[in-house]
């Protein structure tokens, strides 16, 4: 792919991703208009609408209720909020912590996080669980959620599902249908700067949650709202948006859309591709993951010597692949841990 400038070796999209150059371009203008005070700030925010009605496509999702933020965890809490005393949570014991302690701090209160291993996941969403709060993609693992089998099993017992899709959007198709919010940060399979959320809350939902974070940005007429205590939240789930940091939307909006433009579905083909190319090569089993998780001792240490760059979470060497990988990042990195196979 030729919209990308990887130095060879890049096997870290977990952690952050690349920049498209229509992405990087936009940014670097918008810097430059900021440095010497070009513009005011309104054409920046545009990027904000832009953005958030492509991850609303990308998900299945209605603009109306999609809310924007700098993060997973802010984007969790007003859910825990409305949670009643002594509710119940489960997630997987290798959840991200954005997606468990904005449960957990509830404890006061006597709401309860009951978490389980990912395989026993699906059963455990039994009669007195309230709340599934749960990755779509685990971050650690790489194991990708069996969607469906939470949405019936929760849909059985009246239990919400609260999905945290950070490590799946941009790469492994999902939608929102059945899911009563969900949140993703773009800056990793969306190829964003860091500093661009995006949440999705079912209608029922957004009844439910009190918008406690409220600003002027929340507000139906944004404009008009700058000051004193006449407050008209927006209908919809804007009114739980948080005033966006403009350079993050201003990169967010073309790495999102060309994600659209290229699709989901090719850009799944290409990393499991390339992910399975790899797995292989260490006498693993294909996956469904474009996130690779092993035990491999003295991996990390070969990987550096080597200009692989990946990751090591949870004990284990993570490698991830994803539309600016290529065949030779794959053999580069198979030919640098093949003395410890």
């Amino acid at each position: 792919m030729d919209m990308w400038d990887p130095q060879p070796g890049w096997l870290n999209t977990a952690s952050y991703g690349l920049p498209p150059r229509p992405a990087w371009e936009a940014l670097q203008a918008a810097l430059a208009d900021w440095r010497i005070g070009a513009t005011s700030w309104e054409p920046w925010d545009e990027s904000t609408t832009r953005a958030r009605e492509s991850f609303a496509r990308l998900v299945g999702a209605d603009a109306a209720d999609v809310f924007v933020g700098s993060t997973v965890s802010a984007a969790v809490a007003p859910i825990a909020n409305a949670l009643p005393d002594g509710a119940k949570v489960l997630t997987d014991s290798v959840e991200f912590t954005s997606n468990v302690f904005p449960w957990q701090v509830h404890a006061d209160r006597g709401v309860q996080v009951v978490a389980v291993p990912s395989e026993e996941l699906v059963a455990a969403v039994t009669p007195g669980i309230d709340v599934v709060a749960v990755s779509a993609v685990q971050s650690s693992t790489g194991d990708v959620l069996d969607l469906p089998a939470v949405v019936a099993a929760s849909k059985q017992i009246g239990a919400l599902v609260v999905l945290d899709a950070t490590q799946a959007v941009g790469w492994h198709p999902l939608t929102v249908d059945g899911v009563d919010a969900l949140v993703a940060h773009s800056y990793k399979w969306l190829m964003s700067p860091r500093g661009a959320t995006f949440g999705y809350l079912s209608p029922r939902l957004q009844e439910r949650c009190r918008p406690s974070a409220a600003g002027w940005y929340a507000a139906r007429d944004v404009h008009g709202s700058y000051y004193g205590p006449v407050m008209e939240l927006d209908p919809g789930a804007r009114r739980f948006d948080q005033s966006p940091a403009w350079f993050s939307f201003v990169g967010a909006a073309p790495a999102l859309e060309l994600v659209e433009q290229i699709g989901v579905d090719t850009i799944n083909r290409h990393n499991l591709e390339l992910a399975n190319e790899f797995r292989a090569g260490l006498g693993l089993e294909p996956s469904n993951s474009a996130i690779v998780s092993t035990e491999l001792p003295g991996a990390q240490e070969a990987f550096a010597a080597a200009g692989i760059r990946a990751a090591v979470r949870d004990g284990k060497l993570r490698a991830s692949f994803h539309i600016y990988t290529t065949r030779a990042d794959v053999q580069q990195a198979l030919s640098a841990v093949k003395p410890l196979i």
